[in-house]
């Protein structure tokens, strides 16, 4: 494997189709503004680099990044990559991530608007995340320990576990298909509109109208704060610790909550609803 160490490149494609490569401390950048520095690359290592400017890695297969920082000017990073590990690094350009596959971000602080869009395997742990639109139309997700401050996120996600997640969200998990969520807080309004066999287990649902016209809808052991008019036309079998703030004419299914402050059944419905506390 080729090192290069501690050298500043700005021109255009500066490493275009290189193999084999081992950057150390290198900086992309300068006055030339030079695009895609890393383009259709295999095999490379970055350890504690700069990268600065636009579409550094596209069409990259098998590189490992670690310590390096993605300053905001890094524009759309990582587009078409496989076989991906960026970790201890810091991403700041939009469209971080989009259309790769077999991707791992590993105690990374990340703020990039549309961030994961239209990826597969894609595996995150122990990071931060700051973005308004993040992994849109992504399938097959294992994110652990992820704290994520977001405006629309998880729309039209396929194939998801995720566990032990905060999350501040505007809206989660609308149109998303097969998603499972253990011990994590979700903090947002219209929680998993119109997802299909969202699953979430002993988590902290706070926020208004969560969880209508869902498919398959399944709440274990969770609990909620501020969440009137829940599971409006849902297909729903839920055990809520506590109370829940109002319920909505869910369509089917069970629901089973220590005490409901209002409940309303104003249509027709083939729900079962029992509250333990009178």
């Amino acid at each position: 494997m080729k090192t290069i160490s501690h050298q500043t490149m700005g021109e255009e494609r500066a490493l275009y189709g290189s193999q084999n490569i081992l950057l150390q401390n290198c900086a992309f950048d300068g006055e030339e503004d030079g695009e895609s520095a890393l383009k259709e690359c295999q095999h490379i290592q970055a350890e504690g680099c700069r990268f600065a400017l636009r579409y550094p890695l596209w069409h990259v297969n098998d590189a490992k990044i670690n310590r390096c920082t993605m300053t905001e000017g890094c524009r759309a990073p990582l587009w078409y990559c496989q076989n991906i590990t960026v970790q201890n690094s810091n991403l700041s350009g939009t469209k971080a991530l989009r259309e790769s596959s077999n991707i791992q971000m590993i105690n990374c602080e990340i703020n990039s608007g549309e961030f994961g869009w239209l990826n597969q395997n894609l595996h995150i742990e122990n990071c931060k995340l700051t973005s308004d639109y993040p992994f849109f139309h992504s399938k097959n997700l294992q994110i652990s320990h992820l704290a994520m401050t977001a405006k629309y996120s998880f729309q039209y996600v396929e194939n998801a576990v995720i566990k032990d997640c905060k999350f501040q969200t505007k809206d989660a998990f609308w149109h998303a298909k097969n998603v499972t969520v253990y011990d994590s807080v979700l903090n947002g309004e219209y929680l998993g509109w119109y997802s299909e066999n969202l699953k979430l287990v002993r988590c902290r649902i706070l926020g208004t109208q969560p969880l209508c016209y869902c498919k398959g809808l399944i709440l274990e052991d969770c609990e909620t704060e501020g969440c009137d008019l829940s599971f409006e036309k849902s297909d729903v079998n839920a055990v809520i610790r506590g109370s829940i703030e109002s319920i909505k004419n869910p369509i089917a299914g069970q629901i089973t909550a220590d005490s409901i402050g209002t409940l309303i059944l104003d249509a027709l419905t083939n729900c079962v609803i029992h509250t333990k506390n009178k």
